[in-house]
């Protein structure tokens, strides 16, 4: 099945509104017209409705670093997913490693996270992936599995299309260091038998990014391998130049 790419960048705690306004402008007219690639821009909570304006009418769609899973209440400083869809997001990212090791967040609350998500209309970008030690105990399938099936946990196969999940290798992530296109496919193709027993032939139409130090000098050859559909791009999406190299490496593939 042909999944269309999907490249979403994750700004983390950077950028102010200016800086959001500004990475708009640059970036925008370098992606006007590339076809056969989906993008996606994820600021922080602070400039998503500023970024959402600056988008509009833009084939550019607008995501959430993270949400809420209830609907409303006394839970200070969080957002819930109809807040993030009334300042115009389409995605939200949840169960980033970084939400799991510093905050403590487990599978069941991805899940919750993603089932919030998928009933107020927005699409859950899903993340998993294995720390250093865990690779090196020749943990990762089983970890990613574990995941999975927890973080999965409640969808249910009409979800399908509206889903997401994105492959970050931990020890990957802000470290410059990257999986190979070849031990990135042998996960993502793992993935993509997970999905398929779980969610039968609709498991198909399931993107599956990959989320470890994609930059502009690999994505091509990331992109190349048949199981990965797209990139969750961190410190390469910092940039308007580097990011749209990356995305025009997707509309290729």
């Amino acid at each position: 099945m042909s999944r269309i790419p999907l490249l979403a960048a994750n700004w983390k705690m950077h950028k102010t509104v200016a800086e959001a306004r500004a990475f708009a402008a640059g970036f925008l007219p370098q992606v006007a017209g590339l076809a056969g690639v989906e993008i996606v821009l994820a600021p922080p909570a602070t400039a998503l409705q500023a970024l959402g304006e600056a988008l509009a009418g833009s084939a550019v769609a607008l995501s959430a670093q993270n949400v809420n899973a209830e609907a409303s209440g006394a839970f200070t400083g969080e957002v819930a997913a109809a807040m993030l869809a009334d300042v115009g997001c389409r995605y939200a990212i949840v169960g980033h490693s970084e939400r799991r090791t510093l905050y403590g967040e487990r599978d069941t609350d991805v899940a919750a996270k993603a089932r919030a998500l998928l009933a107020t209309g927005l699409r859950p970008i899903v993340c998993l992936g294995e720390t250093l030690e865990e690779r090196e105990a020749d943990r990762t399938l089983s970890v990613c599995e574990a995941q999975l099936d927890g973080s999965l946990a409640g969808l249910e196969a009409g979800h399908a299309e509206d889903l997401v999940v994105a492959y970050e290798p931990v020890w990957a992530i802000g470290t410059g260091r990257t999986a190979t296109p070849e031990t990135a496919q042998e996960v993502h193709g793992f993935i993509r038998r997970f999905l398929g027993q779980r969610f039968g032939s609709a498991g198909d139409s399931i993107r599956v990014l990959y989320g470890g130090s994609m930059k502009p000098d690999n994505a091509a050859d990331l992109l190349a391998q048949p199981d990965i559909d797209g990139g969750l791009v961190g410190g390469a999406s910092l940039e308007p130049e580097s990011f749209a190299m990356v995305c025009r490496s997707a509309a290729k593939a």
